[in-house]
């Protein structure tokens, strides 16, 4: 999630001047959501696509470009993503300058589907999410950047670490960064189990086409290299919210799904909840960093709302920090 003070900004106009190194039909350009990045929704000969942008402290210009070149291996083996269209001026990336700010824009099609509900999904949709995540990670094993690495595990650990910083009492969070990294550097890596994740293959990123019964993947911004449990850990978090015997369930649909194409040691399911121990700390610590110098003396109603929520999504992070390792 970016800092608030970004997140509240009117951004229609900054928008409007990026969508300008794309070919689009006027008066198309939609406000579709903002978190990690602002993205808008437009059309091109009828057809549908989304601007996503980014100022240059949320996101770098090489991850931007590591990304890119992830979806374009992923399209040419066939992968069910969305595809990174070119601007203008043949780039992937283009860059903007606005008021002493610079941001980063991309533009790919719309996922064509839905998203769907943990509380509603199916078992023929929960396998296929298990099958789609396993189907990415198949790839995955033999992707070779040839330009742009994404970054690992270590330095989101180390970025946590320096966030950490500027919040001295948060002493809970820091003992879980200091046993989340003496854990993970215990771990074995193999081509098997190690490699480039999506980190948040969750249901706000999987579009169902209820037609071709598949989904669609978008929001590969946060990949990084881990191990491949981490990546089913983080997806299925949504499951915490159910029943306890929905949650076993729902693991096993969606692990038969997974293990329908690519193999995973007994060990590492049972690593599951160690591993969503570091998604959280992750979450956590960027968590403290949007709400840092938040008290603004105008903010819109929405950010009333939503504050609230975050401290207390921070409380049970939190609270997670001193349970049983």
């Amino acid at each position: 999630m970016m800092k608030l003070e970004n997140l509240i900004c009117n951004t229609e106009d900054i928008a409007y001047e990026i969508l300008q190194s794309w070919q689009h039909d006027i008066d198309s350009l939609r406000f579709w959501r903002g978190s990690s990045n602002y993205v808008y929704f437009f059309t091109c000969n009828d057809n549908e696509y989304w601007l996503r942008f980014t100022k240059k402290d949320e996101n770098s210009l090489e991850e931007i470009k590591a990304e890119i070149q992830l979806l374009l291996y992923l399209n040419n083996n066939g992968y069910p993503c969305v595809v990174p269209i070119k601007s203008k001026n043949n780039n992937y990336v283009e860059a903007i300058e606005r008021h002493k700010e610079t941001y980063y824009a991309v533009v790919f099609n719309k996922a064509v589907g839905v998203n769907l509900d943990i509380k509603n999904i199916t078992k023929t949709q929960l396998e296929g999410w298990g099958k789609a995540l396993a189907s990415f990670h198949s790839l995955s094993m033999s992707f070779q950047p040839k330009e742009y690495v994404r970054k690992s595990w270590k330095d989101k650990l180390k970025l946590t670490a320096d966030i950490l910083k500027d919040f001295p009492n948060e002493k809970n969070a820091l003992e879980e960064l200091y046993r989340i990294k003496e854990w993970l550097s215990s771990l074995p890596i193999t081509n098997e189990n190690y490699g480039l994740i999506h980190y948040d293959f969750e249901l706000d990123n999987i579009f169902w086409n209820e037609e071709f019964k598949k989904f669609t993947i978008i929001d590969f911004d946060d990949s990084m290299y881990h191990w491949y449990a981490m990546d089913i850990a983080y997806a299925l978090r949504d499951l915490y919210e159910l029943e306890e015997c929905k949650k076993k369930e729902g693991l096993q649909v969606f692990l038969k799904g997974y293990c329908s194409v690519k193999t995973i040691k007994e060990e590492y399911i049972e690593l599951l909840p160690k591993f969503k121990r570091f998604g959280d700390l992750i979450t956590f610590a960027k968590l403290l960093r949007s709400l840092k110098d938040s008290d603004f003396s105008q903010e819109p109603v929405w950010l009333d709302k939503l504050r609230p929520k975050l401290l207390n999504k921070c409380q049970e992070l939190r609270d997670g920090f001193i349970e049983e390792w």
